[in-house]
């Protein structure tokens, strides 16, 4: 029972920091079956812990209709985040910005008085916008992916293409100096690959606990991110292979 319920603990764990997680990296993860992981998710589920997701499960904060704070994982680090990315944004910049519970911090907090444009694949995300009053939103529409909670497929690659923005913030699940950026979804991956060339800058938004992690999928190098936001203080240790990468610290 207490290996079960520290392998319970484990999962709760990734799947809060990470968001979305498969049921195979969680069974490489603690070296077991990947029924016995489908076993200890369907049991967080029904505590309601996680939500089970085809082939994983994905955190309760990760629902935009889930606002209680308590939910969110890292909240205080996020808020940070947050605030430290509104001192990049200027009134009429055009904005590209990704879905995660990082950027919907962000968006929630932009000062009612911004006039900018912004431009976003993520449904949470446009919905939150459409409460600032002085601001335009336009969302990238296509297939959308129930579990990312994102437009993905052709028609949203096409409206990537179509355009070049200001600002790009991009949120992350897994991000290291040597391996860059790296998802497990391979629509997602199109889909910030496709943003990273629409945007003239690009911001990557991620809670410290998410450095030096990889996953099976590159979306990109390092260098393609010229600014890097975290909790931390620019002269952090853990920040210190990035600098040493030549990206822009907040």
């Amino acid at each position: 029972m207490a290996k079960s319920l520290n392998r319970q603990e484990i999962i709760l764990h990734e799947v809060s920091m990470h968001s979305r997680v498969l049921l195979s990296d969680l069974a490489q993860k603690l070296n077991v079956s990947v029924d016995t992981v489908r076993r200890d998710i369907k049991e967080l589920d029904s505590l309601g812990k996680i939500k089970k997701v085809h082939g994983g499960a994905i955190s309760i904060g990760f629902h935009y209709n889930s606002v209680a704070v308590n939910d969110i994982y890292a909240f205080e680090s996020k808020t940070i985040i947050a605030q430290k990315a509104i001192q990049l944004i200027e009134n009429k910049d055009v904005i590209l910005i990704s879905g995660g519970t990082t950027n919907l911090e962000l968006v929630k907090q932009l000062p009612s008085s911004l006039n900018a444009t912004f431009f976003t694949p993520s449904l949470p995300i446009a919905i939150e916008l459409l409460a600032h009053p002085n601001i335009e939103v336009i969302f990238i529409g296509g297939r959308l992916s129930r579990n990312a909670q994102i437009s993905v497929g052709g028609s949203a690659l096409n409206t990537l293409a179509g355009i070049k923005v200001d600002l790009c913030f991009l949120g992350t699940g897994y991000l290291d100096s040597e391996s860059g950026l790296t998802s497990f979804d391979w629509e997602v991956v199109q889909m910030k690959k496709a943003m990273i060339i629409a945007s003239k800058r690009v911001v990557l938004l991620t809670i410290s606990e998410k450095l030096n992690t990889t996953q099976r999928y590159k979306i990109c190098e390092i260098q393609s991110i010229d600014t890097l936001i975290t909790e931390l203080d620019k002269d952090a240790e853990a920040i210190k292979p990035y600098l040493d990468k030549n990206i822009n610290i907040l």
